[in-house]
C-alpha cells in the first residue's frame, strides 16, 4: 500500500498510508482532523518499504474489511495445500519394515526390490 502526502492548511504536510483506490480522496489531518487534499512533495516511497512492513500492512488491510473467524484462522494455520496428512487428496503410502530394518513399499512398485 503506498504512502501519500497531504497538506493541512493549519498543521502543514503529513503522510498517510492508504489503498491505491483512495489516492485522489482527501484525508483527515492527523493533528486537527481537518480535511486535507493530497499533494506531491516527494517521490513515492511504497517500493522502498521493508518487506516485513509491507506484509504487516497488507495483513492489516485484509483483516480491516473482513476479519477471519476462529475457524477460518485455524484452517489457515493448518498444514499447507500440498500436505498429504490432512488435505484429503492423496493418502499416505503404505510402508512396511522387515526384521532387519529394511523399508518396503508393497503398493508402490511390487516388481522392484527395496534396498
Amino acid at each position: 500500500m503506498p504512502v501519500y502526502e497531504y497538506l493541512c492548511d493549519d498543521c502543514g504536510p503529513f503522510t498517510e498510508m492508504r489503498p491505491m483506490s483512495e489516492y485522489d480522496l482527501p484525508c483527515d489531518c492527523t493533528n486537527c482532523g481537518a480535511e486535507s487534499p493530497r499533494v506531491i512533495l516527494t517521490a513515492p516511497r511504497f517500493s522502498c518499504m521493508p518487506a516485513e512492513s509491507r506484509i504487516a500492512h497488507a495483513t492489516n488491510e485484509r483483516s480491516r474489511h473482513a476479519p477471519k473467524t476462529v475457524g477460518e484462522y485455524k484452517e489457515s494455520r493448518a498444514h499447507g495445500a500440498n500436505c498429504g496428512c490432512c488435505s484429503g487428496k492423496k493418502p499416505a503410502r503404505l510402508m512396511t519394515k522387515t526384521k532387519s530394518g529394511a523399508k518396503g513399499f508393497p503398493t508402490a512398485r511390487p516388481w522392484m526390490i527395496s534396498h
